[in-house]
């Protein structure tokens, strides 16, 4: 049975459907993110969760039993850092983790058994006594995951625990939820595609209300693709090899690209992994081989397949929103962070 379970979970604002049938579970133990552009449902849904909010329709299902059932109990067993971190910086970094453990009904000797852990795991010892409003960002959200984690949670929900914060200290707090996903069910929301890579074994994706992915990373990335993307260099005449990549059966297309003086470099579509095939015919033509190798898909092209082309085709024809494969001569021009 999973630990989390939302089935046709609806959430409506003046009319506005902001989750949408929402269904997707959540595993012991799993380290999910939770992907999709501005306004997409993300916020809401987590709120829904930690029951901030109230859903229209649907089932929110915790460990076998609902949510609305058991609200007091439910609030201890998750750990929740919003997106805007509401701290109250007139405090102390210390006061404000025990107020927070007072809110979460700990008592007084659960919460200074807690702190001592929580302060160590979250590496706060050295601003522990200062005022919150003196603390850096990456000190305020090392705070606000410190409350999180403070009543021992068996699920952590994260929105946007990175954003805002310079490249060290999102490194440093990566590392950080990598750590604290070793024992808990985390449910993480970003738009910085390398933190989903590194610290993420499942992705669901949520585009105007509804899911339109979950799965595994690297299963759903690679089936985003119509075909491999294989990049080769060989010394001899551009028309000669050209022709020769064509006829090869494993090869689709073949993108000519500027090449050194006497070699031939292309950018070249396959099915399946044509690098075999490839290197077969240099050895056969007696062409020195330079280069080969077949790029992965990326967590950029299925984001953008599945959000903004996907809305583009909506667009002009609301009937054609059956998934389509990204377009082979599209390059890969998006960072590391989408903004969403």
């Amino acid at each position: 049975m999973s630990l989390v379970a939302l089935t046709d979970v609806v959430k409506t604002f003046d009319g506005v459907r902001a989750v949408d049938g929402v269904s997707f579970d959540i595993d012991r133990g799993e380290v999910v993110g939770f992907l999709g552009p501005n306004g997409a449902g993300k916020t809401t849904t987590m709120r829904l969760l930690t029951q901030y909010l109230e859903a229209d329709s649907g089932s929110i299902v915790i460990d076998g039993q609902a949510l609305g059932d058991h609200p007091a109990e439910f609030r201890r067993r998750i750990g929740y850092l919003p997106e805007t971190n509401p701290l109250y910086t007139d405090m102390l970094a210390g006061e404000y983790i025990t107020f927070m453990g007072r809110l979460r009904g700990m008592s007084t000797d659960e919460i200074t058994r807690r702190t001592d852990d929580v302060v160590a795991q979250t590496a706060i010892e050295d601003v522990y006594y200062r005022p919150i409003d003196e603390l850096s960002k990456g000190y305020r959200q090392r705070v606000g995951l410190a409350q999180a984690i403070l009543s021992e949670p068996e699920i952590l929900i994260l929105d946007e625990p990175t954003e805002g914060l310079d490249p060290n200290q999102r490194v440093e707090i990566r590392s950080l939820i990598t750590q604290l996903g070793e024992d808990r069910t985390v449910l993480l929301s970003t738009h910085v595609m390398q933190e989903v890579r590194r610290t993420c074994s499942r992705v669901v994706i949520i585009n105007r209300g509804e899911i339109v992915a979950d799965g595994e990373v690297d299963e759903l990335v690679d089936a985003s693709r119509g075909g491999s993307r294989v990049t080769v260099e060989l010394e001899g005449r551009a028309e000669d090899v050209r022709g020769a990549l064509e006829s090869l059966e494993s090869v689709r297309r073949v993108n000519g690209e500027e090449s050194p003086a006497g070699r031939a470099r292309f950018s070249l579509i396959g099915d399946g992994d044509p690098r075999r095939e490839i290197y077969d015919l240099a050895v056969g033509r007696n062409w020195p081989l330079w280069e080969l190798h077949m790029e992965r898909a990326s967590l950029e092209d299925l984001f953008r397949k599945l959000t903004v082309e996907r809305d583009e085709t909506a667009t002009a024809d609301p009937t054609a929103l059956d998934p389509a494969p990204i377009d082979d001569n599209a390059t890969d021009e998006m960072e590391g962070e989408v903004e969403g």
